[in-house]
């Protein structure tokens, strides 16, 4: 009895001698992870940490997030978030993002360009000299060559959708919803097919999101009265399924836009393995048809970049 009390005490010894270095390097590293930055993002406005960004952005560039540009417009839309509603720390936390690799600064110029602030082009101006790289796509901003987040298109753009998504969670802004919202007559679309997976997509993920956020919900339930005849009915079907926590019948909505989606687009539309490499929100209709909808992270119903993702889009394709 005495040996093994003596163990434990040993165990223990060592387990208390090893936690404080454990925890500090948690501290000193709070991105190990895409799940880890996801998590922190998701949870950001519970708990603004603006000073974090540049740390968190250049994790992101080490994880490789920005490799496939198509599938990352929530972080991008995410930095731009909290720089826009950081205006008086902006400049820092821009400046503290360098060094960062030629091929990732495109998270530094968009987070600018996006961010809403007044004086955007004067900020931007005051890094061109650093990213002599990104000097083609920074003009483009410059002189209105590109559209503004607010203004992306939508319809065949699935990184814009989630970039909207980021804005959000960054920043809290009713603007980037309003803009979500205004989508929302495509979710009955019979003539577009990319207007009509778009919409439902919003459509759903509104829904879902508002289940988990209260003051998502509330937004939407404001902009209830300013709604057109096209998106009233859409919205009031998302409130609806909100409240209720039914999401069934929007999901059910969806899968019948992936299949008028493989009925009627494109040669190359109707691969669904093309769908796999232009977004989350895309490919979310497939991860609905998996029925993976518990799993998600923003919202979205599948995990940007995961295995999940991938794996829904396996049995996808199985299924059909």
């Amino acid at each position: 009895m005495a040996r093994v009390l003596a163990a434990i005490a040993v165990a223990f010894a060592v387990f208390v001698a090893s936690g404080p270095s454990i925890a500090a390097k948690r501290a000193a590293d709070p991105f190990v992870s895409p799940e880890a930055i996801q998590h922190w993002m998701k949870n950001y406005r519970a708990s603004p940490e603006p000073h974090l960004l540049p740390a968190a952005v250049k994790a992101m560039s080490r994880l490789g997030v920005f490799r496939e540009i198509d599938s990352a417009g929530i972080y991008l839309g995410f930095a731009a978030g909290v720089i826009g509603s950081n205006p008086r720390l902006a400049e820092t936390l821009v400046a503290e993002m360098f060094p960062l690799p030629p091929e990732d600064q495109i998270v530094i110029v968009r987070s600018i360009a996006w961010s809403g602030l007044p004086d955007w082009k004067a900020m931007m101006t005051l890094f061109v000299e650093k990213m002599p790289a990104r000097r083609t796509l920074i003009e483009r901003h410059l002189y209105g060559k590109l559209p503004g987040l607010m203004d992306l298109a939508l319809d065949d753009n699935p990184a814009g959708i989630d970039a909207l998504w980021g804005y959000y969670y960054g920043s809290g802004s009713a603007l980037s919803i309003k803009r979500l919202i205004a989508t929302l007559g495509w979710s009955v679309e019979r003539d577009n097919v990319d207007k009509l997976t778009a919409g439902n997509m919003i459509k759903l993920t509104l829904a879902v999101n508002a289940t988990r956020d209260m003051e998502l919900l509330s937004i939407i339930k404001r902009q209830a009265i300013h709604q057109t005849k096209a998106t009233a009915a859409p919205l009031a079907e998302v409130i609806e399924a909100a409240e209720t926590y039914e999401t069934a019948k929007l999901r059910k909505t969806a899968l019948s836009a992936i299949s008028d989606l493989k009925q009627k687009g494109s040669a190359t539309k109707r691969d669904v393995s093309f769908w796999g490499q232009v977004g989350t929100t895309a490919l979310a209709l497939a991860c609905v048809a998996a029925g993976v909808m518990g799993q998600v992270q923003f919202g979205l119903p599948c995990i940007v970049g995961g295995a999940t993702a991938t794996a829904a889009l396996k049995v996808y394709t199985l299924d059909k």
